[in-house]
């Protein structure tokens, strides 16, 4: 039997430029069309020789650090963009969920939106009349149905784009870690109709940095390492060597700048203190304080700013938004400013974890950055001479816990 997908020798080279471009006049660059280029800049490899097979019915996760390439390889396999060396071979329609919306128009309806998606995912019109009620209630949109996909918010969007690219049966469906901004109910739900997908002979390729969905989900991994394959192998093989490898916990630095990429509103330094000042070492029941300074063009009542804290598996743990507490920022004018949570005594037991930032308007996401911060938690007896807590019991401790004893002699 031929795999469903073949990967051979794949690499994809970028150019960096270290010069920013001057303002020319119209005479200046049509005289420039004559002279030899001077601009500096260097060929970046995001893949190199990449080589893997997937059989048909299988499942297989991609893994691997921030830059490691997994999001330049799945747009080389869902056709995006072509691969500067080597070829992929695929035997059978491909869908991708690779950004919210991809492949959507925000001025149709949801309803025109899946005729719209479904096409370009090469099904018949009455392929898609078969499976409509089925993609409607499980994106459950049925009211908004008819509304324009401008209104949907982030979330529905994701739950509609899903649900097309699920129940239209394309033979190879490459979802990347998009699934990680919808609530854990829906997150369920993808993992319980990715697991039917798979156990009905089509195949599945999996990004995501929830080592444990990786898990549970794929049956073979391919770990990534600065854009060539590290390993491969069964998913708890590879997962395990991932969160072995000193690499994976490397700490993303306290205090981080941004480049700017022209969005409606942006993120443009994150910094994150532990008790006031700046560390990757938290003690058990430290202060946690992440200050997200932003720039935008859109007023800011509308704004959200959400935290994610993951374990070493990339499970989430803990999410806090500022609206689940009932926090507004007030309406400013555009412009630029600092967004602050302190999270006082956090709760979390001895090891390694990595934080998520998201800014957020009342229907989208603006800025997203994932694992932009890893940090590590050690542990400290934070009441007086105390033993250590059981670990193989506690995922989270509290630190102020009264105790009492009535004792009759």
């Amino acid at each position: 039997m031929k795999p469903m997908l073949e990967v051979q020798g794949v690499g994809k080279k970028f150019r960096i430029r270290h010069e920013a471009q001057p303002y020319l006049s119209l005479r200046e660059s049509l005289g420039g069309l004559f002279k030899k280029s001077r601009t500096n800049g260097e060929d970046f490899w995001a893949l190199r020789d990449v080589s893997f097979n997937v059989q048909p019915g299988d499942s297989l996760g991609i893994i691997g650090r921030n830059g490691a390439g997994k999001s330049t390889l799945l747009k080389i396999l869902s056709k995006i963009t072509p691969p500067t060396q080597g070829r992929v071979i695929g035997r059978g329609r491909i869908a991708s969920l690779l950004e919210v919306g991809t492949g959507f128009h925000p001025e149709l309806t949801g309803r025109e939106n899946i005729y719209l998606n479904g096409s370009i995912l090469g099904m018949k019109k009455r392929e898609i009349d078969r499976r409509f009620d089925e993609i409607v209630a499980f994106a459950g949109t049925e009211r908004f149905l008819d509304t324009p996909l401008k209104h949907y918010s982030s979330g529905m969007q994701l739950r509609l784009a899903f649900a097309v690219a699920a129940f239209l049966e394309p033979e190879i469906l490459i979802i990347d870690e998009v699934l990680a901004v919808g609530d854990a109910e829906f997150q369920k739900k993808c993992i319980g109709k990715m697991e039917d997908v798979s156990r009905s002979g089509r195949t599945i390729l999996f990004v995501s940095h929830n080592m444990a969905a990786v898990e549970s989900l794929c049956r073979s991994a391919v770990l990534l390492r600065e854009g060539k394959v590290a390993e491969m192998g069964p998913s708890h093989s590879i997962t395990r060597s991932y969160l072995s490898d000193p690499a994976a916990k490397s700490s993303n630095g306290p205090d981080q700048q941004f480049t700017t990429n022209h969005k409606e509103a942006q993120i443009t330094r994150l910094e994150f203190l532990s008790d006031g000042a700046p560390s990757a070492v938290l003690f058990m029941g430290n202060d946690l304080e992440v200050r997200a300074h932003f720039r935008s063009g859109l007023p800011s009542e509308s704004f959200m700013l959400g935290i994610v804290v993951r374990d070493s598996a990339g499970a989430p743990l803990l999410f806090f938004n500022n609206r689940n507490y009932g926090v507004s920022f007030g309406s400013k004018s555009p412009g630029s400013g600092i967004i602050t949570l302190q999270i006082p005594q956090l709760n979390l037991m001895p090891g390694f974890y990595s934080v998520d930032v998201y800014l957020a308007s009342l229907s989208k996401d603006l800025d997203v950055k994932r694992e932009c911060f890893s940090f590590q938690v050690v542990y400290k007896a934070f009441e007086g001479a105390g033993e250590p807590l059981r670990e193989d019991f506690n995922r989270v401790f509290y630190k102020n816990v009264l105790w009492k004893m009535d004792y009759n002699e």
